[in-house]
């Protein structure tokens, strides 16, 4: 239960990155750098969601859906 809550909290953070990143560069105020920052959190993120999803699946923390039809 814990890993979901995890992988939640990972997922809104990388959303609140995306959602900064957009506002930055919606503004256009040439804060590239402040941009990319932002970018890369959420990319940074996303690899730690993915690294974390592989390493339970692995260990069996959580099972994925064996039959999606």
């Amino acid at each position: 239960m814990i890993i979901k809550i995890v992988l939640t909290v990972l997922l809104l953070l990388m959303f609140y990155n995306l959602f900064r990143a957009m506002m930055i560069m919606l503004k256009n105020d040439g804060q590239h750098e402040k941009m990319s920052k932002y970018i890369g959190r959420r990319v940074f993120t996303s690899a730690i969601i993915l690294l974390l999803i592989v390493i339970a699946v692995a260990t069996g923390l959580i099972t994925p859906n064996p039959r999606p039809y």
